[in-house]
């Protein structure tokens, strides 16, 4: 039984995966045919991680 009293944990790297699943379903529901691999990056920004600075 979980302890009552609002002892919540929030698993922040879980929250944005989940945050990024989203994004992802939005931008494929908004597209007309399948996402290209250069479209899913940015979805995910992952130009920005890779990018120096």
């Amino acid at each position: 039984m979980a302890p009552v009293g609002g002892t919540a944990v929030q698993d922040h790297v879980a929250l944005a995966e989940i945050e990024l699943c989203g994004e992802l379903i939005i931008a494929a529901s908004a597209a007309e045919d399948r996402l290209s691999l250069e479209s899913i990056d940015e979805v995910l920004r992952v130009a920005e991680e890779r990018s120096p600075g």
